[in-house]
């Protein structure tokens, strides 16, 4: 399963480092493409520590910067000189700012499909989706934690929220990860999703879902993971009540 200055609700819920102050690469919000693993493993030796530390420090200064002072008036210059490397550095991580922005919600999702490919096969697809999400919100908060503080997290839903460009960015993503979801779904059940609607109709319902209750937990005063994990589970409980069920006199 983002943050800037102005007050706004949260939304409904992608190596090596390069020489030092010497790097005289123009300035850019758009790097070549690299090789960038959304988390490299960190079980390597003294060097992958060292990596997957500068990343680390990379996505929270971006975010803390971006909170702060405004997506667009952020420059890869500033993320770079907070953790004290070159902009030549920067972007043998992320590809540009955007990409750091959502460096830890790709982590999330990725999270969430590893657990949706877990479920028992038993399962219907509505109820393994149910399991998975509730399932990854276990852990969530240790998952988010272990690259920036929750509350920089909470903040970063905000920025996205009041940045045009970045809100275009997350509905892009958001698309590319209902079709996954879509085909996934259509793997475990054995049909063919260009041809049997289903499983994007089941996906697209559940998503609908879990941005509504991203919308109910980004309007409350309760931004712990606890709080967004019990209104996720309410609101899913309602699919097929609401979809199948009798409402006149309830």
């Amino acid at each position: 399963m983002t943050p800037s200055t102005p007050q706004v609700t949260r939304p409904e819920t992608a190596w090596s480092p390069g020489p030092g102050d010497g790097d005289t690469t123009p300035s850019a919000d758009v790097g070549p493409a690299t090789e960038r693993p959304a988390r490299p493993a960190t079980s390597g030796g003294l060097r992958e520590r060292k990596k997957q530390r500068t990343r680390d420090a990379l996505i929270r200064s971006a975010l803390e910067l971006f909170t702060a002072h405004g997506y667009e008036e952020t420059t890869i210059d500033e993320i770079a000189e907070a953790v004290d490397v070159s902009q030549r550095t920067f972007f043998r991580y992320f590809a540009s700012k955007e990409e750091v922005v959502f460096a830890v919600h790709e982590m999330v999702e990725a999270r969430f499909a590893e657990e949706l490919e877990r479920r028992p096969e038993g399962e219907a697809p509505l109820e393994a989706l149910h399991n998975a999400v509730m399932s990854s919100w276990d852990d969530i908060g240790g998952a988010i934690q272990s690259v920036i503080p929750l509350e920089l997290h909470m903040r970063t839903y905000q920025m996205i929220e009041s940045t045009p460009a970045l809100v275009s960015a997350h509905w892009r993503r958001y698309a590319i990860l209902e079709e996954q979801i879509a085909r996934l779904i259509a793997r475990r059940e054995g049909v063919d999703v260009m041809t049997d609607p289903r499983p994007r109709v089941v996906v697209a319902a559940f998503s609908g879902v879990m941005r509504v209750a991203g919308k109910v937990w980004g309007e409350g005063e309760d931004v712990s993971v606890e709080s967004i994990r019990e209104i996720t589970e309410e609101y899913l409980a309602q699919i097929v009540p609401a979809v199948s069920g009798e409402w006149r006199g309830r």
